[in-house]
């Protein structure tokens, strides 16, 4: 059996591969290792070879974790879906927050946010218009940073909520191949919206386990892997 240090270098040079495909630079792309569900004894294993992007999907879990390996030197990312009412535990205590998607919640955490603090964040985008999914619609894309910007929600720079790019979850998600037109579609939104707009987007967060090469040969510049490094979620009874 292969141990967790191994799965997560095996990540890294699947990632290096990826990117010379690509005519990238090694470096270029930012691995977040997902722990949902796995110990915080992982994450601290992991922490010390070297990893430093940890995401989570529960903000009540990812706190418990920030309170545990607070003497680790962790970014945290949170990954899942926010609700409004969650934005005092999000504002301000995450690198980055992946899942930003409507008005509502930029209110909410801007709102939360400490006198001169900021906030990065990501726009989730459902790239494959799953009703089951959140995210905004393309469709909707440009109309939801144009009210971001009309109500001064979002800066480039400084304090505040700070959107540095778009995120997607696509239908084929780990189906390798089967993703890449979802991939290829979101960078396509990014530079859309950076022309229409004079904003500069640099983050594609895309890519997971199963595609995280092909998402990394169509412009990621974080993917988000949990199962290949962890190996299967424990069953949460």
């Amino acid at each position: 059996m292969t141990s967790l240090e191994e799965r997560w270098r095996g990540v890294l040079d699947g990632m290096a591969e990826a990117a010379r495909k690509a005519g990238r630079e090694n470096g270029s792309v930012r691995l977040v290792a997902v722990s949902k569900f796995h110990p915080a004894s992982a994450i601290a294993e992991l922490c010390r070879l070297g990893q430093k992007d940890f995401g989570e999907n529960y903000i009540q879990e990812a706190r418990a974790k920030q309170e545990e390996l607070s003497d680790l030197d962790i970014r945290w990312h949170a990954i899942g879906p926010v609700q409004t009412n969650k934005a005092k535990d999000v504002a301000g205590r995450f690198a980055l927050l992946h899942t930003l998607d409507r008005a509502e919640l930029a209110r909410a955490i801007a709102r939360r946010l400490p006198e001169g603090g900021a906030q990065d964040a990501l726009v989730q985008v459902n790239i494959g218009e799953e009703p089951q999914k959140s995210g905004v619609r393309p469709a909707d894309l440009a109309g939801l940073f144009e009210e971001l910007l009309a109500q001064g929600l979002i800066s480039a720079e400084g304090a505040g909520l700070r959107v540095r790019g778009l995120m997607c979850l696509p239908p084929r998600c780990g189906e390798g191949e089967a993703a890449r037109p979802y991939f290829i579609r979101l960078r396509e939104l990014r530079d859309e919206m950076e022309r229409r707009f004079g904003l500069d987007l640099p983050e594609l967060s895309m890519g997971m386990s199963g595609d995280y090469r092909e998402a990394i040969e169509e412009g990621a510049t974080i993917v988000r892997v949990g199962t290949e490094i962890f190996g299967p979620r424990p069953v949460k009874v």
